[in-house]
């Protein structure tokens, strides 16, 4: 029973109710017949069984639809909203008036968070300003520094690259955290130079190395320790005319268990969190108009890692689906079709876990076009519909713009209904919500998977 939700459990003790009652209706009929001293007192007696046991079931089911609705589904989203704004920094105030049956509750619970967000101004701490300030200045100092620079980890994986080292790697494909060095440079001239300086003792070494597009890079590798990553600095092939953002994430620093899919921790995970607008709402005949992705690394979003493009459908857009996504067949024209965007997303995407609001829609255009280049999108999906249920209950809307609200997460009016300002939404509603359902103990793939499995009714239901 434990393992139940609130409403499940006070629908079983109504159940119970019921079939008591119409137990005891039966004993006490069966006590009644044993009194009757006519053959015609029998119809009468079946007639007051039979009325009375129907009338107790409908009772009974319309209290219990009126404790559903104004006692469980209050509190299934007063517990939502407390596990919400416990772990993480997000949360809307919570609505009293949904729980007004429920009497003081909801106004201390209200008051508490108010009390809680009185108190939590550590962003205002003059210090933390000025070691952010601190941060911002070195970050750009380092852009503007004229080396291609990435930080690897022990295991090969890239914590850091600036500007001109994505420049680099773009070459390639496209520049990633969290992904393989040797992806974009081959491995050979680094593990060699790793070699030497481990059997020379030393921690620099000049280094000449060739990337995977056939460029050559000379430079020098510099590592820090056994099992503490190294960097490259390599001279660009030409310096960048505009600043590009340093982007990284210190933390990838910290090797992490190698395991499962389904034992791997939700923070460990990569997620490419995308959205598409389309020409009308049937895959098998509409087409892609707009695709938009950001990447999730280590729980957070990395900001220099998007993906945005047009696509020219083929066909003419309809004036219903222009009047959504603000997106006119002038708009696509010189815009590259399907099929070579969905490659390239496909390689932006390599690796990670797809997740996507109501994915089944946007997993089917996916599909459809990968089909026709030859390419296969095999990996896991998370749907963000199901993860609200799991976090707020079944019960709730379910919609995008519902989910933002209950996160207190702003959408602009011009990013609303365009494939990149979905996919952003979407992607601070996953990180939100996974915190949350960390906070319940629900920490792993696997455990995701069998969490959101109990609400796969509401997506065949067509919410």
């Amino acid at each position: 029973m434990t393992h139940l939700s609130l409403r499940i459990r006070v629908f079983l003790v109504f159940c119970l109710f019921g079939l008591g009652s119409l137990a005891v209706i039966l004993v006490a009929l069966w006590f009644g017949s044993r009194q009757l001293t006519h053959a015609d007192d029998w119809a009468a007696l079946m007639t007051v069984g039979i009325v009375a046991g129907f009338g107790m079931l409908g009772v009974t089911t319309a209290i219990w639809l009126l404790f559903d609705d104004h006692v469980s589904k209050p509190v299934e989203a007063i517990a939502a909203n407390l596990r919400v704004r416990a772990h993480t920094d997000c949360g809307a105030p919570l609505d009293a008036k949904a729980a007004k049956y429920l009497g003081d509750l909801a106004p201390a619970v209200t008051a508490l968070q108010a009390a809680m967000d009185e108190r939590s101004g550590v962003e205002d701490d003059p210090k933390i300003k000025q070691l952010a300030q601190q941060s911002e200045r070195l970050i750009a100092i380092l852009t503007d520094i004229p080396v291609a620079t990435i930080l690897v980890s022990a295991e090969h994986q890239i914590v850091l690259y600036d500007g001109q080292a994505a420049a680099m790697m773009e070459r390639v494909g496209t520049a990633k955290l969290k992904t393989s060095v040797f992806n974009y440079l081959k491995e050979a001239p680094i593990l060699k130079a790793l070699a030497q300086m481990a059997e020379a003792q030393e921690n620099r070494l000049e280094i000449k190395v060739k990337a995977h597009c056939g460029d050559v890079y000379s430079g020098r590798i510099r590592t820090f320790g056994a099992g503490q990553g190294y960097t490259l600095m390599l001279e660009p092939r030409a310096l960048l005319s505009e600043a590009r953002p340093l982007t990284y994430d210190f933390d990838l620093l910290t090797p992490t268990a190698s395991s499962e899919l389904s034992a791997t921790r939700l923070r460990d995970l990569v997620f490419v969190v995308f959205d598409t607008e389309t020409t009308g709402l049937d895959p098998a005949r509409d087409a892609v108009v707009q695709l938009g992705a950001v990447r999730i690394v280590n729980g957070k979003v990395v900001a220099g890692e998007v993906f945005e493009s047009l696509v020219n459908p083929g066909v003419l857009i309809p004036a219903r689906s222009t009047d959504v996504h603000r997106i006119d067949d002038s708009m696509v024209k010189d815009a590259p079709s399907f099929q070579p965007v969905c490659t390239q997303f496909h390689s932006f995407a390599k690796d990670a876990v797809l997740v996507a609001h109501n994915a089944p829609f946007d997993m089917a255009f996916l599909t459809k076009e990968a089909e026709a280049a030859g390419l296969v999108f095999d990996n896991p999906v998370v749907d963000t519909v199901l993860l609200s249920a799991a976090v707020f209950g079944g019960s709730a809307v379910h919609t995008l713009d519902a989910i933002c609200d209950r996160l207190n997460i702003t959408i602009p009016d011009a990013a609303r209904h365009t494939a990149l300002g979905d996919a952003k939404a979407t992607a601070a509603a996953l990180i939100a919500m996974i915190q949350a359902l960390e906070g319940r103990g629900i920490a792993t793939y696997g455990a995701l998977l069998d969490e959101t499995g109990k609400h796969l009714r509401i997506l065949k239901g067509g919410s």
